[in-house]
């Protein structure tokens, strides 16, 4: 019998155990690197293909104080500015349900090809979308979620407009980071409600990267020490703002992390201990033969190692094949998009494996070296 058959028929010698310990490491480790994947996505969020060249102009006192449409004009004027729409958040509920369940934005139809390059709507759609004040276009998440389809009517109904729109659904649109937006006519919006004057946010597409810091710069000095004073911000600069808000989320999801990989190193280490303990005999006869110490190390670290190794194939290789193939939208009922696992977070999950197989050895080990030829022998007797 080779030496790593010898490891092998010792950890598996109670194949349940041994089976259960799997499956415990397997678990934990695709529970911690699920919880890394989603802090992920939530602190740092996708971009689209022409976020680098969005621009969102919002109020500098809070996003949710409306800015003066009067201000469009000033912004279009300024050099390197390529388009500039509105973006009113609507805030709708749809088919009377008790909470907003997709998002809804007021536009100006013609600038939505501009500036949401990644968005692909069929050209004879989009003309429609033009053509009509009541029609607006829905992404493909949310059109599939719901079981919208073209030629749909939508009625929605805003809390915080106190109105009630309907429109007929002439488009659907994908290829987005975020396919789960309803876009209309923010004319429509403004009839709709008594023309106040007002919108809630702008988006300008800037037309090179070059000219980003210089279009932010030139919309902020604009407005300032006006009534209505605004701070222009990259989009990713404004998604990262946005989810602030939230609070400390990633200070949350690391506690849960640190709580899970605690608790599994105890289970663990609890385990190996039984085991090595059921087998001091043995190892006092290995003693008595003339095995040192490291040697006797060896093997129990090759034996814990190797069952959380398993563990860890198990777990991280099903949590990546699963938000790797797996449809992530449908699963998460929309909240979230997609879940990259990426090679950091595996990394994460491999180091951690690893490091629980070394110190669940660590207090066997020094049972094992404390043992005396005579007292081993006399454990299982």
């Amino acid at each position: 019998m080779s030496i790593g058959t010898f490891i092998l028929k010792n950890a598996l010698r109670n194949k349940r155990r041994a089976t259960l310990s799997i499956l415990s490491v397997a678990v934990s480790l695709f529970l911690l690197v699920t919880l890394l994947v989603a802090l992920r996505e939530l602190t740092v969020p996708a971009e689209g293909e022409g976020a680098a060249l969005r621009v969102v102009v919002r109020s500098k006192i809070s996003i949710a104080n409306p800015l003066p449409a009067r201000q469009r004009p000033i912004i279009e004027r300024i050099p390197g500015v390529e388009a500039v729409s509105p973006f009113t958040w609507f805030g709708g509920k749809f088919k009377n349900e008790e909470a907003m369940t997709f998002a809804q934005f007021a536009m100006d139809p013609k600038e939505v090809g501009t500036i949401f390059v990644e968005a692909k709507v069929p050209p004879d759609e989009y003309a429609k979308f033009l053509a009509d004040r009541q029609a607006c276009i829905v992404g493909k998440i949310t059109a599939d979620k719901n079981h919208i389809k073209v030629g749909d009517r939508i009625v929605l109904t805003s809390e915080y407009y106190a109105c009630t729109l309907e429109m007929h659904v002439v488009g659907i649109y994908q290829g987005t980071v975020d396919d789960r937006n309803l876009f209309f006519h923010q004319k429509y919006l403004d009839e709709s409600i008594g023309d106040p004057g007002t919108v809630g946010t702008w988006w300008v597409k800037v037309k090179t990267a070059e000219d980003m810091p210089k279009v932010i710069s030139a919309i902020n000095h604009a407005f300032a020490n006006t009534s209505a004073e605004v701070r222009a911000e990259s989009e990713r600069t404004f998604q990262l703002s946005f989810i602030s808000m939230w609070g400390n989320i990633k200070l949350f999801v690391n506690s849960i992390c640190t709580v899970v990989v605690f608790t599994l190193l105890l289970v663990s280490a609890s385990t190996m201990s039984m085991a090595i303990r059921e087998r001091f005999r043995e190892l006092a006869i290995l003693k008595a033969l003339g095995f040192r110490r490291r040697e006797l190390f060896a093997f129990i670290l090759a034996e814990s190692f190797g069952l959380a190794a398993l563990g860890a194939i198990v777990g991280i290789g099903g949590a990546y094949c699963l938000y790797t193939y797996g449809n992530i939208a449908k699963m998460t009922q929309g909240i979230f998009i997609m879940f990259e696992v990426t090679p950091k977070i595996i990394g994460m999950g491999a180091l951690v494996a690893a490091g629980l197989g070394i110190i669940a050895s660590i207090a066997p080990s020094i049972a094992v070296a404390r043992m005396s030829v005579v007292n081993g022998l006399k454990t299982l007797d």
